[in-house]
């Protein structure tokens, strides 16, 4: 009995003592195969040349994955790490993205404990590539400082990861009939420049919505507002055959504040400018000339340099149109005065021709008359004393008359003409003098008898007073002093003419402001003021409220 138990124990011993060093041999060979593992990987840079040279043994990089059977499928989306310029002169915009493409290459699985293989550009030459190119591009540049950045990963499964910086210039069809209220869809499209879409197809890596990335700090446009992106894919036909075509909107909406300060406040300011001459004085004409040519030389000026920012398009955009209806005010308001101008001149010949068809009043002492009359009454006044001087002698040959006190009276002659001035002269003359007409006082009035205008034709001469106490000598003397005198008389009725003749005849009154119109405010300026302004306060409304309302942004079916 106690044998056996024994054999029983010593059976259990031996099968714990075998179970024990079975689980030893486990874990020694587990940590075996660990030490294996890391000996493996800290020999891996010494084999990476080997493994790439066997993933390329046999490769033929001038055939596509899957060449034969189904279609390759690249995988793309776009990361724009900086966009703009937008140029409205050559219709293009600029940008700098990483340009990513994935597709999958059996030929290139391995095996092996990385999961991914991150190669620099020079594995790029040795295995497929697809032929993306861009249809709209102008202008693509590679980058190759200081390195060519392309960036290439090969997977376990052959997922390869092929990314790219690229600065692209690509064409932007714009409609500008709306300037500079207008917004535009920039497309960018790519697809493949050999392979049909039997061969090859596009799609985009994160889905429409999230595989174009903008972020807002790379936006670096002046004129633009950048204001999202949409992406789309289309088939496009050709003689070789069908291609799908990827395509990227991204939405513009253009800034107004440059072409507010430039070209919108300074026109309207120069409108206002041209309207201020209304309230000028119609009479300084080199005021308003100058306010007007001013005007429309400041507007073909603000027309032609908006014009420099634009293609020539062969279509007038809303700023054009802006700036020729302000042309059309500035001008008009120069039109205005050259009206204002006519037609007081015109008014102003009408009143003077009025004036001349009515009778002068007439006048106290006409130049024609009076010379006449002097001529009439010189003969006369010589004649006169000549007899005046006959009869004296006939009557006192024998005795002289004293000056002083003896002699009174005077002898009333009536003149040849029949008619004498009113004023006739009445003098005492000393009887010391010889000659009663020497003097002083005779000449003084003389000359009041020349300068008294004549009577009117009904007035009955007048009697001339002729002094008595004028001594006369003897015939002798009298016959000297009529000559000479008639001589005197006659050299001074000349001088008096020719002096008249010579002075300017006087001109007629001007005409009064009430009759010829020329002074004061014309009616056509009454008007412009009121209509003028109203016009273009008008204009100017419609003007902004149809197109801030309107929606400007061009759709992207209207870009392809």
């Amino acid at each position: 009995m106690v044998s056996a138990k024994k054999e029983m124990v010593f059976a259990m011993s031996s099968s714990y003592i075998s179970t024990l060093i079975y689980f030893l041999c486990v874990a020694a060979c587990i940590r075996k195969s660990s030490g294996q593992v890391k000996k493996d990987e800290k020999l891996y840079p010494e084999n990476f040349t080997r493994i790439l040279d066997r993933l390329l043994d046999g490769y033929d990089n001038r055939l596509r994955p899957g060449f034969g059977g189904p279609v390759t499928e690249v995988k793309t989306d776009i990361y724009v790490t900086s966009f703009g310029p937008v140029s409205d002169v050559e219709m293009e915009y600029t940008m700098d993205v990483f340009f990513r493409q994935t597709w999958v290459d059996k030929r290139l699985k391995y095996d092996g404990p990385i999961e991914i293989l991150r190669l620099n550009n020079l594995m790029v030459t040795k295995v497929w590539t697809p032929d993306t190119f861009f249809r709209n591009g102008k202008k693509s540049v590679s980058h190759n400082m200081t390195a060519p950045n392309k960036l290439f990963r090969i997977m376990k499964n052959g997922t390869i990861l092929y990314t790219m910086r690229l600065t692209i210039s690509a064409e932007c069809p714009m409609r500008l009939v709306d300037f500079p209220m207008d917004g535009h869809a920039c497309p960018l499209k790519f697809g493949s420049y050999a392979y049909p879409k039997t061969e090859m197809i596009y799609t985009w890596t994160k889905g429409p919505q999230h595989s174009v990335e903008v972020p807002e700090e790379s936006s670096s446009l002046v004129q633009y507002d950048l204001i999202g992106q949409t992406v789309s894919s289309e088939t496009v036909k050709s003689i070789t055959g069908e291609y799908i075509v990827m395509t990227v909107y991204f939405h513009l909406r253009r800034k107004m504040g440059y072409f507010m300060i430039q070209t919108y406040i300074p026109c309207i300011m120069t409108v206002i400018l041209s309207q201020v001459s209304f309230w000028i004085n119609k009479e300084s004409v080199p005021a308003r000339t100058v306010f007007g040519i001013t005007t429309v030389l400041t507007m073909t000026t603000l027309s032609i340099s908006a014009r420099h920012s634009l293609p020539k398009v062969s279509y007038a955009t809303a700023m054009d149109w802006f700036i020729a209806v302000c042309f059309a005010f500035v001008f008009s308001a120069l039109i205005e005065f050259a009206a204002v101008n006519y037609f007081t001149n015109t008014q102003m010949e009408k009143a003077k021709k009025k004036q001349i068809k009515c009778p002068a009043a007439p006048k106290a002492t006409p130049l024609k008359k009076a010379n006449d009359t002097e001529e009439v009454l010189n003969p006369d006044s010589n004649g006169n004393l000549r007899k005046r001087m006959n009869y004296m002698t006939d009557s006192n040959s024998d005795q002289r008359t004293d000056t002083g006190n003896n002699n009174k009276g005077g002898i009333a002659r009536q003149s040849l003409v029949g008619q004498v001035p009113s004023s006739a002269v009445s003098s005492s003359v000393p009887h010391s003098s010889p000659n009663p007409f020497s003097h002083p006082n005779l000449a003084p009035a003389t000359l009041l008898s020349r300068s008294t205008p004549p009577a009117p034709p009904s007035t009955p001469t007048l009697p001339s007073r002729i002094p008595t106490n004028v001594f006369v000598g003897s015939a002798s003397i009298q016959h000297l002093l009529g000559p000479k005198l008639e001589h005197i008389q006659m050299t001074a009725n000349k001088m008096e003419l020719n002096l008249k003749q010579a002075s300017p005849s006087p001109l007629p009154p001007a005409p009064t402001p009430a009759a010829s119109g020329a002074n004061g405010t014309s009616k056509i300026d009454k008007y412009a003021r009121i209509l003028f302004p109203v016009s273009f306060g008008a204009f100017n409304m419609v003007y902004w409220v149809v197109y801030l309302s309107k929606d400007t942004m061009k759709s992207p079916d209207g870009s392809n």
